[in-house]
């Protein structure tokens, strides 16, 4: 019995200590990878007042504005099978000035285009429209990704600062 119980505790020790770095590493990946999963929108414009252009200050201005109003210029949709898709509307965007009152409304126009992509170690790779290869550094916190505008390829956001998404 005492033998029984001994190869009994032998061999539950070997399965729980047996573990394999292949299958460590899937699920690290898939991990990676679910983190960045889903649609998300670009809520704010984070800059320095002090060190930005009135460009970038504008640019904060309208997208506040605009997510205000449920109206996203941006968004961008990964997907499992590694597609994603980026649309668009920062070119449409029109201010809308009266003696008495100025307004942005929500576009009604957008660019889009998809790709492929891959994301390792908070790098977004993908490849634009022009075949360019553009690898973007994200921070994701839950539904929140903050991307440097600067690497990204959109019009009036790629001057200064922060773009901040959040996941639908």
């Amino acid at each position: 019995m005492y033998r029984n119980f001994l190869m009994l505790l032998g061999c539950a020790l070997v399965f729980i200590s047996c573990s394999s770095d292949k299958n460590d590493k899937a699920v690290e990946e898939e991990l990676s990878l679910n983190t960045l999963v889903g649609t998300w929108n670009a809520t704010e414009l984070r800059i320095d007042n002090n060190t930005a252009s009135d460009d970038a200050k504008l640019a904060k201005g309208i997208l506040d504005l605009l997510t205000d109003k449920e109206c996203y210029v941006v968004t961008l949709k990964f997907n499992e099978d590694l597609t994603a898709s980026a649309r668009n509307a920062a070119s449409y965007v029109e201010l809308d000035f009266t003696s008495s009152s100025f307004d942005v409304p929500c576009p009604t126009q957008y660019d889009e285009e998809s790709t492929t992509y891959s994301f390792e170690n908070g790098v977004v790779t993908t490849t634009d429209s022009n075949g360019e290869v553009l690898m973007i550094d994200v921070s994701i916190s839950g539904d929140v990704m903050t991307v440097d505008a600067t690497d990204l390829d959109i019009p009036n956001f790629t001057d200064s600062g922060e773009l901040i998404f959040v996941r639908q």
